[in-house]
This record gives C-alpha cells, sequence and structure tokens, in this order.
C-alpha cells in the first residue's frame, strides 16, 4: 500500500465511525467469549453437576448421563445461536441497527445472571438455559453487527472494517482461554464469575450505542428520512461532500421501491438472488467445516505430546496467533481483496492439514514430529485467520442490495450455526472412527471450497452494493449454468463503472 494511499485510508476513518463500528464490535467480542468460555473449566462444571445431582438424588452422576449433560451445555449455545441467527430479519427493518443490537443486550443480561447464580441456586438447569441465552445473543449479534458495519463504513473501507467482526470474535475467544486460567476464574470458586463475565461488555455496549449514529443506508432506504441520512453521513464521513454517497442510496433506494418486499423463500425462488445466496452459504460452510475446531479440540494433546509442560498456554498462543493473523487481514483485504485471500486461505489450510496428518500418523516412530504438528497448528490457524476465518461474515452483506440483505444475513448466520451446531456434535464420533486421518476429511473439503470459491464467489473489493447486485442479475440474466466467478470478476473490475 502506498504511503498516500494508506493516508488517504486514514482520512476516511473519522472519530465517529471509529466508535460507532468498535462499539457494535462488542457483540462480536461477546460471541466469541461465550464461545470459548465453556472448554477450560470442563472438569470443574462437571464436578458441580455431580454435587448437584448427588445432593438431589442421592447418588452420583453416571458418566452417560454427565456425557450427555456436558455435550448439552455446549451444544445448546449454538441452538440459541441458530433461532438466534434466523430472528435477524425480524429486528432489523422494524427497530433499526442501532436498536436492534441494543435491545439485544436484554438477552445477554438475562444469560449472565441465569450463568452467574448456577452454583447458588445448585441449578445445572439454570446454566444450561443461560447457554441458551447467551446463544440467542450471540446469533442475533452474528446477524446485526456485519450489517450495521458494511452499511455505515465507505465502500474503499467495508472490507477492512468488516473483518474488525471477525476481530472482536478471536479476542473474545482469546479473552476466554486467559480468564478460564485456574489461577484467574478457571477454577471451582471463581468459575460462576467467568460465564457471568459477559455482563459488562454488555453495559459497555449499552452505555455507548446511544452515542452512535444509526445506519444511513437504513434511514434513507427503509425510513425516507433523507435530511437525517445526510447528517449522519456527515457525521461519519467527516465531511460535507457526501453527495455521491447520497446518489448511490437514492439510486438503490429507487431499485428497492420497484422490488416486491424480500423473503427467504424469494431468495432462493428468485434467478436474481438464487447464485448469491448460494454463494454466501457456501462460504458460510467454508468457514465452519474447514476444520479449525477440529484443530483446537486437538491442539492441547498435540501440545502435550511435544513435551509442552502446560498445554493450556500453548493453546493460548494459538488463540494469539488467531488474533495477529486477523489484524494481518484488516490491514490487507483492501489491497488484494476478498477472492485472492479467500482462495489463499482454503489451499494453505489444506497444505497444514496434510502436514498435520503426517506429522499425527508418524508422532510414535518420530518424536520430532511433535513439533512440525505445532508449526501445523499454528500455520493453519493463520490462513484461517487470512481468509476464511473474516470474509464469510461481510462478504454476505456486500452481495445483496439494502432490500434482501436482512433475510440474506438470516439465511446465511442460520447457516454457519448449523454447520457449527453438526461439526460441535458429530466430531467427536468421526475422530474416534478415523483418528489423525480425521483431517484428510478436512482437506477433501477444503479443496472442495478452493474450486468452489475459484469458479463461484465474484470480487466485491471497492464496488458499491448495487453494481454487485448488478453483476449477479447480469449472470442470472444469462442463465445460471453460464455463470463464473472469473467472468464475473471481470465485470467487476474498477475499469468497468457502466455496469
Amino acid at each position: 500500500m502506498t504511503q498516500h494511499t494508506g493516508y488517504y485510508y486514514f482520512l476516511l476513518v473519522t472519530p465517529q465511525l471509529l466508535m460507532a463500528v468498535g462499539t457494535a464490535v462488542i457483540g462480536s467480542l461477546q460471541f466469541g467469549y461465550n464461545t470459548g468460555v465453556i472448554n477450560a473449566p470442563q472438569n470443574i462444571i462437571e464436578s458441580f453437576y455431580n454435587e448437584t445431582w448427588t445432593g438431589r438424588f442421592s447418588e452420583p452422576i453416571s458418566q452417560t448421563t454427565l456425557t450427555a449433560l456436558w455435550s448439552l451445555s455446549v451444544a445448546i449455545f449454538s441452538v440459541g445461536g441458530m433461532f438466534g441467527s434466523f430472528s435477524v430479519g425480524l429486528f432489523v427493518n422494524r427497530f433499526g441497527r442501532k436498536n436492534s443490537m441494543l435491545m439485544a443486550n436484554v438477552l445477554a443480561f438475562i444469560a449472565a445472571t441465569f450463568m452467574g447464580f448456577s452454583k447458588l441456586a445448585a441449578s445445572w438447569e439454570m446454566l444450561i438455559i443461560g447457554r441458551f441465552i447467551v446463544g440467542l445473543y450471540s446469533g442475533l449479534s452474528t446477524g446485526f453487527v456485519p450489517m450495521y458495519v458494511e452499511e455505515i463504513s465507505p465502500t474503499s473501507l467495508r472490507g477492512a472494517l468488516g473483518t474488525l467482526h471477525q476481530l472482536g470474535v478471536v479476542i473474545g475467544i482469546l479473552m476466554a482461554q486467559i480468564f478460564g486460567i485456574e489461577s484467574i476464574m478457571g477454577n471451582a470458586s471463581l468459575w460462576p464469575l467467568l460465564l457471568g463475565f459477559t455482563v459488562l461488555p454488555a453495559v459497555v455496549q449499552c452505555v455507548l450505542l446511544p452515542l452512535c449514529p444509526e445506519s444511513p443506508r437504513y434511514l434513507l432506504i427503509n425510513c425516507n428520512e433523507e435530511s437525517k441520512a445526510h447528517s449522519v453521513l456527515m457525521k461519519l464521513r467527516g465531511t460535507d461532500e457526501v453527495e455521491e454517497d447520497m446518489q448511490e442510496m437514492k439510486e438503490e433506494s429507487q431499485k428497492m421501491m420497484r422490488e416486491k418486499k424480500v423473503t427467504i423463500l424469494e431468495l432462493f425462488r428468485s434467478p436474481s438472488y438464487r447464485q448469491p445466496i448460494f454463494v454466501a452459504i457456501m462460504l458460510q460452510l467454508s468457514q465452519q467445516l474447514s476444520g479449525i475446531n477440529a484443530v483446537f479440540y486437538y491442539s492441547t494433546g498435540i501440545f502435550e505430546r511435544a513435551g509442552v509442560s502446560q498445554p493450556v498456554y500453548a493453546t493460548i498462543g494459538a488463540g494469539v496467533v488467531n488474533t495477529a493473523f486477523t489484524v494481518v487481514s484488516l490491514f490487507i483485504v483492501e489491497r488484494m481483496g476478498r477472492r485472492p485471500l479467500q482462495l489463499i486461505g482454503l489451499m494453505g489450510m489444506a497444505f497444514s492439514a496434510v502436514l498435520l496428518t503426517v506429522a499425527m500418523a508418524l508422532l510414535d516412530q518420530l518424536r520430532w514430529m511433535s513439533y512440525v504438528s505445532i508449526v501445523a497448528i499454528f500455520s493453519f490457524v493463520a490462513f484461517f485467520e487470512i481468509g476464511p476465518g473474516p470474509i464469510p461474515w461481510f462478504i454476505v452483506a456486500e452481495l445483496f442490495s439494502q432490500g434482501p440483505r436482512p433475510a440474506a444475513i438470516a439465511v446465511a448466520g442460520f447457516s454457519n450455526w448449523s454447520a457449527n451446531f453438526l461439526v460441535g456434535m458429530g466430531f467427536q464420533y468421526v475422530e474416534q472412527l478415523c483418528g489423525p486421518y480425521v483431517f484428510v476429511i478436512f482437506t477433501i473439503l477444503l479443496l472442495g471450497f478452493f474450486v468452489f470459491t475459484y469458479f463461484k464467489v465474484p470480487e466485491t473489493k471497492g464496488r458499491t452494493f448495487d453494481e454487485i447486485a448488478a453483476g449477479f442479475r447480469q449472470s442470472a440474466g444469462r442463465g445460471s449454468d453460464k455463470y463464473s466467478a472469473p467472468e464475473e470478476f471481470n465485470t467487476l473490475r474498477g475499469d468497468d463503472l457502466d455496469l
């Protein structure tokens, strides 16, 4: 990136924009924190389940029941997420983007109360209900945050600011890993505080959100409040010269008026939307079926076999790599584009998965292979955060204009959470069947997603929402069987502005 371009981007990031994006991303941090928080205190929470069960029924809990209760405690979060993500459209058009985020915090407060007081009430049911409610909240957040951030960002910074959602998620996971250390909160007396901690970010977001603007696209296109949208846009851009943005939104608004309201079923029925919704779903699946969860599942065991005395710290190290490479993606996504980063990420992960499979298969014969497996884990995580980690979340908002966007984000989010749930429930059984060769399955999936991305996913860098939608309309006109991303990529290049 040239010094001049970097300075231009710096000017676009106004304090108001930074405040609005930073406040919204607290919702992403909550999602990450509650994803990772349950792992560290597993043994302690299982002891709590056993004590509570013994206190009620005067006999210790059976291993089968304990495993079932623990699996439910973990998986119910994804079930809540599925319901929450599917409900995004019900909120954003009725209450606006900002108010929807504000209202969702009610769920965070209720969840924190249930989880934080579960030990005091000697009720594992409260913990499980709390996990479901915080899942609902997280599902809503994975829709609200990317949508709000994309709608308030300048076109040239949409990718970089969109990546902040994933950065919030990985920082949340890292916080959960650190707070879950036994000497901090991952112990028998403080684990309710570890789970109830989710109340603090919710309070901060409730204080800051009223100071943030509503999405100008929502104000103009959904509410027809042109003067309010104009003044919000001037604050966000830090300049009076916002006519180009206003004109683009007005044109999109006129097109939207000619379209009938887009329902979830309409996304699959209409040739104009079928292709982008298929791309959106596949990108979400490429994130969850990439094997990233499996790598974190395996990491502690691999670090133990490599002779790391405190494997929990090595797992935190993987969390730091996670965060560092999300920051790398943040800085290069506007220069390299979404498509190349997604392709590099998928191919890099496939290579790392092969390396990990070989290392784990030879671990007993060659001791030094344990170090190769550690390198493979860090490499896998790094490539994930370059492409398949951040890009699927924000590219969905880019693929659709204002009308179909809420329904599309709901469908994409539901796909992501459903795949998350299936991987969470099914992985341990597949792992028992395949052992270390489980990564062969992920390698095949990664290569499949690479081929799909190459042929079907268009570049969206630097294009307005309407130009991207127009590209899909053109391909729908030619027939979806003739659609190809390389061709679409040419259509959406910066030198072709008269779409």
